[in-house]
């Protein structure tokens, strides 16, 4: 079978970004496989490149000639913001190719695509037809005109019925897939699949003795829970590292100049992350948005590292309480701490047998060894909802 994979890099390479890769790696063992990626862009380009994806005929013309070259059985589309558009998907359709899509997020029910508005759960989004109340709050980019338009084009393509054409929605867990088809959204419910994401473990099996620091891994941004975790461990007798970018480095560093316990790390690579989890006490989690998935958590499994959670979103359903980490309630910073030192206040044993836990859901759910099984079952899907090819 022959797959193309298409996606728009964002203009920070980030998590979206670091899955498809992985994905196209795993595909090969099984598929023959081809990507066609783009790249979102700042400033005036990427100003362009936003204003024009309600109908970009360019990057259309340039997946028509790329389905003619390859000729696939399936195309894989992951992002389409902003660069590409959705008109792809109907060009896409107009060829005669099944077509699967990757949820990374909830821009399909909301311009925030986090269901976040400073730094308060949003959720009007859901119940409107146009979402109004998300133009009124500014909730993309702090911007009423971004979020109009970026509304404008996810509300005018499901006017035509663009999002129909697509054979297969992809969600990372079932709370995700419950709140599209909970919502306004009206596609087929049997559209919405689950699958997870899933993580190659270290290449470096260096041994790492535990110690008793706690580490946040992930981006430097306000739905991440950054200002919590920060407030929290200001008044806690435990060490923290943060590892990670993003426009609030400064912000962070400025804040934690007082506090010895916490250390900022910058960015790692890959390798060097995951040497930081086997040696952490364990990982913090604390997003006050409802997250999609939780790759960090899966990359802490990987690694022996139990995980300390906001109890909404996926995490809280890659997270079993009590048994491979912790649930504290979502934005509540004295819970936070409580659920912190009860971890630290575990004898030896539990710990051993909660991070014994943790590996064991890495490799029974999260493993790349898993993920062959469910590709296969949704790419099935697609060819048999599918049309013949015309090219």
């Amino acid at each position: 079978m022959r797959i193309l994979i298409i996606h728009t890099q964002y203009y920070h390479f980030g998590g979206e970004d670091s899955v498809v890769d992985q994905e196209i790696e795993i595909l090969k063992k099984s598929y023959v496989v081809d990507s066609l990626i783009f790249k979102n862009h700042n400033g005036l380009k990427g100003a362009i490149q936003f204003a024009s994806s309600i109908w970009n005929i360019k990057k259309a013309k340039i997946v028509k000639a790329k389905i003619k070259a390859f000729k696939p059985d399936i195309v894989h589309l992951h992002n389409w913001h902003f660069s590409t558009g959705p008109l792809i998907i109907r060009t896409i359709k107009k060829m005669g190719v099944p077509l699967v899509c990757t949820l990374h997020n909830y821009r399909l029910l909301c311009p925030s695509a986090t269901l976040l508005n400073k730094n308060i759960l949003f959720l009007d989004s859901l119940e409107q037809s146009f979402p109004w109340k998300a133009i009124k709050n500014k909730v993309y980019k702090n911007s009423w005109v971004l979020t109009f338009w970026l509304a404008i084009i996810v509300w005018s393509h499901k006017k035509i019925r663009t999002w129909d054409k697509i054979n297969c929605f992809i969600c990372l867990t079932p709370s995700m897939a419950k709140l599209y088809k909970d919502s306004n959204f009206s596609i087929n419910n049997s559209s919405f699949l689950v699958k997870p994401h899933f993580v190659f473990q270290s290449k470096n099996n260096k041994i790492a003795e535990k110690g008793n620091d706690f580490i946040y891994v992930g981006r430097l941004s306000e739905e991440k829970g950054i200002h919590l975790l920060i407030e929290a461990f200001k008044d806690l007798p435990y060490n923290l590292k943060i590892i990670g970018d993003g426009y609030m480095r400064e912000i962070i560093k400025k804040n934690i100049y007082d506090y010895k316990n916490i250390i900022y790390l910058g960015s790692m690579a890959r390798e060097n992350v995951f040497f930081e989890l086997r040696k952490a006490n364990a990982l913090i989690n604390p997003s006050i948005c409802i997250e999609t998935f939780g790759l960090t958590i899966i990359e802490s499994f990987s690694n022996h590292c139990v995980v300390i959670t906001t109890n909404i979103g996926g995490p809280s359903e890659i997270v079993t309480n009590g048994v491979n980490g912790i649930h504290f309630k979502s934005g509540d910073v004295e819970d936070f701490k409580r659920q912190i030192k009860t971890w630290f206040d575990f004898s030896d044993m539990q710990k051993e047998n909660m991070r014994n836990n943790a590996f064991q859901t890495y490799l029974d759910l999260y493993s790349p060894d898993k993920q062959l099984e469910f590709f296969d079952k949704i790419y099935a899907k697609a060819l048999y909802n599918g049309e013949g090819a015309v090219y």
